[in-house]
């Protein structure tokens, strides 16, 4: 996935205020000096740009059921599936920040790889759900 954006990265400098505000916002709420490029050129749609920030920040942020590392790994998982290199190494360095070591990460890999494997695999052969695996109300 590297290489050439489709569209030029949206600078702080360059930006309408709208995307400042929201740029502002990201480096508040990450306690950083910089924006990703993800952010950057997503700025080409402010709406969407804004949009797409506060339903992650909401959905990553503290609070909820899982702890903020325990979300970055299932981020880490999914990207990965999907072939997302950019969203792989962002949120395996966000994991890491967040306390994620080499085994961790390792693991996760083997988990994720297996997964797919056997999901791959009930998707082919299509066997029938177990009546022990369907929710009881």
């Amino acid at each position: 996935m590297s290489g050439k954006p489709i569209v030029p990265l949206v600078e702080y400098e360059m930006a309408s205020d709208e995307v400042r505000a929201v740029y502002d916002d990201i480096m508040a709420t990450r306690k950083s000096d910089w924006i990703n490029n993800f952010w950057k050129v997503l700025a080409h749609d402010p709406p969407h740009l804004r949009r797409t920030w506060e339903s992650l920040k909401e959905i990553m942020g503290l609070g909820g059921a899982l702890d903020p590392l325990t979300k970055e790994m299932i981020y880490i998982a999914v990207s990965v599936t999907n072939g997302c290199e950019y969203c792989t190494y962002s949120h395996t360095a966000s994991a890491r920040a967040k306390g994620m070591t080499d085994a961790q990460l390792m693991e996760l890999l083997a988990v994720t790889g297996k997964a797919n494997e056997t999901n791959r695999l009930a998707n082919a052969l299509r066997p029938p759900v177990d009546v022990q695996f369907e929710p009881r109300g």
